[in-house]
């Protein structure tokens, strides 16, 4: 469990990670340098679940040997279908990291919504519907791992 008391923002009390594989952890389905790293050290906290259509057929090789579950989520209404996967775990302990238009419900109800541009770029929709933007999933992990950072952005 991650917990964060933020002043204005409200007590946050994280068990769970929710992310979009595509864009969000990977570039062109890779896995970006260092996502493995901070997924090995934020599972030590953290239920991590990766939520992806497989775009590149790859998120299986790439995330093989990682603490994590991955989950196909595919066809028509991903969007929906990420948002019931958040609301199933309960909303307000799940932190969820996304980029795209699909992901915009699940950082919306999220207790804790961290857009990422990343190399693939974010969706308009995705960043309206967070509490946080961020260009690199790296710096999102961080702000979980070191939560005075998550504090210093979201007080008021």
């Amino acid at each position: 469990m991650i917990e964060i008391d933020i002043p204005g923002f409200g007590p946050v009390r994280l068990e769970h990670l929710v992310s979009d594989f595509t864009g969000t952890l990977s570039r062109d389905g890779i896995l970006l340098e260092e996502v493995a790293e901070r997924i090995r050290a934020i599972s030590k906290h953290l239920a991590v679940d990766i939520l992806t259509a497989d775009t590149f057929k790859t998120a299986w090789s790439e995330m093989e040997g990682l603490p994590c579950t991955l989950h196909l989520v595919s066809g028509s209404g991903l969007d929906d279908r990420k948002e019931k996967f958040v609301r199933d775990l309960g909303p307000e302990g799940v932190v969820a990291f996304g980029n795209g238009l699909n992901d915009r419900k699940m950082l919306k109800i999220a207790r804790l919504g961290i857009a990422v541009s990343g190399p693939e770029g974010c969706a308009t929709e995705a960043l309206m519907a967070s509490d946080i933007h961020v260009f690199r999933v790296i710096d999102a992990f961080d702000l979980l791992l070191k939560p005075q950072r998550c504090k210093a952005t979201l007080r008021y």
